[in-house]
C-alpha cells in the first residue's frame, strides 16, 4: 500500500511540475497597428470616396428634379466607383474593423440598388430615403478609417 502511495505521490509531483512549467507568465501582445503599406493603400482611395460624399447634394437635386436618367448615370458612375474603392480599402483595415467595413459596403450597395429601382419606377420618396441611407453608409465607412487617412 505504501508503494502505491509513493508512486501516486511521484505522479502527482510530476504532473504539478509539468503544469507549473507550462503556465509561465502571459506575454502582453501589442495591439494591431497599420503598416505603412496599408496606410498608403487606404490613402490612395479615400479622396475618391470623400469626393463622392461631397457631391451628395448633386444626387439629391437630381432626385428632386425627377431627372431619372442622370440619377442612374450618377449611381452607375461616380458612386459605383466609390463603392469599389470601399471594397478595396476594407481588406487593408485592422481585422476588428474589416467585418464592419464589408457590411457597410454591402448596405451601401443595397441602398444604391434601391435608388436605381426607385428611379426606374419614378418613386421620388423611396429614392430620397435610400439616398440618405447611402450617404450615411459612406460616413460610417469613413469613420472606420484611421485618422491619418481621413485628414485632407
Amino acid at each position: 500500500m505504501s508503494r502505491q502511495r509513493s508512486l501516486l505521490s511521484l505522479i502527482l509531483v510530476l504532473l504539478a511540475t509539468f503544469l507549473i512549467s507550462c503556465g509561465g507568465p502571459s506575454v502582453a501582445v501589442a495591439p494591431p497597428t497599420y503598416t505603412t503599406a496599408q496606410l498608403t493603400k487606404i490613402q490612395e482611395y479615400v479622396p475618391d470616396i470623400q469626393a463622392v460624399r461631397d457631391r451628395s447634394e448633386e444626387l439629391k437635386n437630381l432626385i428632386q428634379q425627377r431627372d431619372w436618367i442622370n440619377v442612374s448615370n450618377f449611381i452607375h458612375g461616380p458612386i459605383t466607383e466609390a463603392r469599389l474603392d470601399m471594397s478595396y480599402v476594407a481588406p487593408n483595415l485592422l481585422p476588428k474593423d474589416q467585418a464592419a467595413a464589408r457590411q457597410i459596403t454591402r448596405d451601401f450597395f443595397n441602398h444604391l440598388v434601391k435608388i436605381d429601382k426607385a428611379a426606374t419606377a419614378g418613386n421620388t420618396q423611396l429614392a430620397l430615403s435610400n439616398y440618405q441611407a447611402a450617404f450615411a453608409d459612406i460616413n460610417k465607412f469613413l469613420d472606420l478609417l484611421p485618422e491619418t487617412s481621413t485628414q485632407s
